[in-house]
């Protein structure tokens, strides 16, 4: 961090220091070799910038003249990189000059090889011929006063400019990896923070400013032993766990953030300390791969859970899968929508391989709630088999709602069937009536089915369109043990996710204190309502939580 920041002394300090207790052997042979304190060095680089400062001013060239003496650290790595020997290096004290024009880089050379005599074959003329990164300076090495070796670099301040922040940065050379243009605008960013010091008259000022810039967008949190553990911000105290190690987070069933137990959705701030609460032989759970339930929000920790379950045994995830898909076709209220089609809308051939990905986590419930709005847009006509009439009370939708296409018809009044409460994503039919336009039912409605056989050339195919307009009403079924709270826990839940509350019946069993509720919503389609009934399933006490027709 001190190296991109450009804090180079503190940089070079901490580099010496590791090295020492790091390679205490190969420290003291280099240190050996250079046969002369710090401090003597850099007496030495101060007089070379000395020199070559007043034959810049002499000679009427406006620059800048800068040294340092190469840290032992570095002197290593260059060794160990290039195959070197000590006396091989050119380049253990080295001064650079910057100035104003293209020129002057070279009157300057001029100067430099006047002043002392140069080595032959460590040249390079990088202005000439820039490097691939569009890097650009003189290199070129001298015997300096003493007889000691000195390498010198001369470049413009726009050069120097480019080498520190443009795509040929020093730290990205030595440092090595790939190149990302967000990560080098945050350096950048970062150390524009070190110049705001002078900007803010207070200590404490600049501190609060650079605390609410840097740590914006991550937490860094510790373990019970102190150690500080960097986060993406919104990280739960499950991805802290599966960060210290998989086996820990395989077996987490709580967590303490600060000694307090909280739930495992919990999002972790900055100085928090937390302590994970394990099993002996835990598993991970389903569930946490669900992203609208918020156990884990980074992708190393997901990929984690999903690699254990892919471990399992094949059986165990197909009926695990199996399970998931009917308990989330039962929640949302989905009959007619077959296994068939959901395998084949995912490419299976057949439906135990689907059962075997959901069950491994490769395919989450919110990828089958977006399939099952994908396959609910048509449906085949339904052709009646009982002679009964259909009963029904009705939603009209304003005309040219937009929000259903009857094929082969347009501007026509359609209305929303309330014996079974159709939604965006189920698989819908239209009822063409004799005085309300058509009528939209759920293609598995029971009027739909009991319809008269003759009266099945009244069917017509419909299907939502993509963009809906309109809010939908939809009853859902709640089973908990009663306990005080609970319906101020589920309305909040609704709150946050936007979907209005028509109308609430409660019912409790006093004799096993069971509490049953019916509730009347207004949501936007299929998705929602998924998102809506995960996170109630959620709250403590509550067993079960779907949608019911009427």
């Amino acid at each position: 961090l001190a190296n991109r920041l450009g804090i180079w002394q503190l940089k070079w300090e901490l580099e010496d220091l590791a090295f020492r207790f790091l390679d205490e052997h190969n420290y003291k042979k280099i240190a050996k070799y250079l046969a002369e304190r710090k401090v003597d060095r850099d007496k030495y680089i101060d007089e070379v910038v000395r020199v070559i400062q007043d034959n810049l001013t002499e000679n009427h060239i406006e620059g800048e003249v800068t040294g340092r003496s190469k840290h032992i650290y570095s002197i290593w790595k260059k060794m160990h990189r290039k195959n070197l020997g000590f006396h091989q290096l050119y380049d253990l004290r080295a001064v650079r000059i910057h100035v104003d024009k293209l020129k002057d880089c070279y009157h300057a050379l001029g100067l430099v090889h006047t002043i002392w005599h140069h080595i032959p074959y460590e040249f390079d003329d990088y202005i000439a011929t820039p490097k691939e990164n569009n890097y650009q300076s003189i290199h070129t090495a001298v015997i300096g006063p003493q007889g000691k070796t000195l390498e010198i670099q001369i470049r413009t301040y726009d050069m120097h400019k480019h080498a520190e922040y443009g795509v040929a940065a020093h730290w990205r050379y030595k440092e090595g990896g790939k190149q990302s243009g967000h990560y080098e605008q945050k350096i950048a960013w970062l150390r524009q923070l070190l110049e705001w010091k002078d900007e803010e008259k207070d200590a404490g000022d600049f501190i609060d400013r650079f605390k609410s810039e840097v740590f914006q967008d991550r937490v860094y949190v510790m373990t019970p032993e102190g150690e500080l553990i960097d986060m993406p911000q919104g990280a739960t105290p499950l991805d802290f766990a599966f960060y210290v190690h998989t086996e820990v987070g395989a077996r987490c069933r709580g967590a303490k953030v600060n000694g307090k137990m909280v739930p495992l959705t919990y999002e972790l701030k900055s100085g928090e300390q937390v302590h994970i609460l394990t099993t002996k032989n835990g598993s991970p759970s389903r569930d946490w791969l669900n992203p609208q339930l918020g156990y884990l929000k980074t992708s190393r920790a997901r990929a984690k859970v999903r690699h254990w379950f892919k471990q399992q045994n094949y059986d165990q995830n197909l009926l695990a899968g199996r399970d998931i898909l009917e308990k989330e076709l039962h929640r949302l209220g989905i009959s007619n929508i077959s296994h068939e089609k959901l395998a084949h809308h995912f490419h299976f051939d057949k439906t135990e391989h689907l059962f075997a990905e959901i069950g491994r986590g490769e395919i989450t419930t919110g990828q089958i709630v977006s399939s099952i709005q994908e396959l609910g847009g048509h449906s085949e006509k339904v052709k009646a088999q009982k002679e009964e009439p259909i009963q029904q009370t009705i939603e009209l939708l304003p005309q040219g709602s937009g929000d259903v296409t009857i094929y082969g018809v347009d501007n026509v009044l359609t209305q929303i069937a309330q014996c079974c409460k159709p939604v965006p994503g189920d698989s819908i039919i239209g009822f063409i009536t004799k005085h309300r336009g058509i009528t939209i039912h759920r293609s598995d409605c029971h009027n739909i089915q009991h319809a008269l056989e003759e009266n099945s050339d009244r069917l017509t195919e419909v299907e939502w369109n993509h963009e809906i307009n309109q809010c939908y009403t939809v009853m859902i079924e709640l089973i908990a043990m009663d306990r005080q709270g609970l319906l101020r826990d589920i309305t909040s839940i609704l709150a946050n996710l936007e979907i209005n509350v028509l109308t609430v019946n409660t019912s409790t069993n006093k004799s096993d204190f069971s509490a049953r509720m019916r509730l009347t919503l207004e949501i936007a389609g299929i998705a929602q309502l998924s998102r809506a009934l995960n996170r109630i399933t959620q709250l403590p006490n509550v067993i079960e939580v779907y949608r019911i027709s009427d």
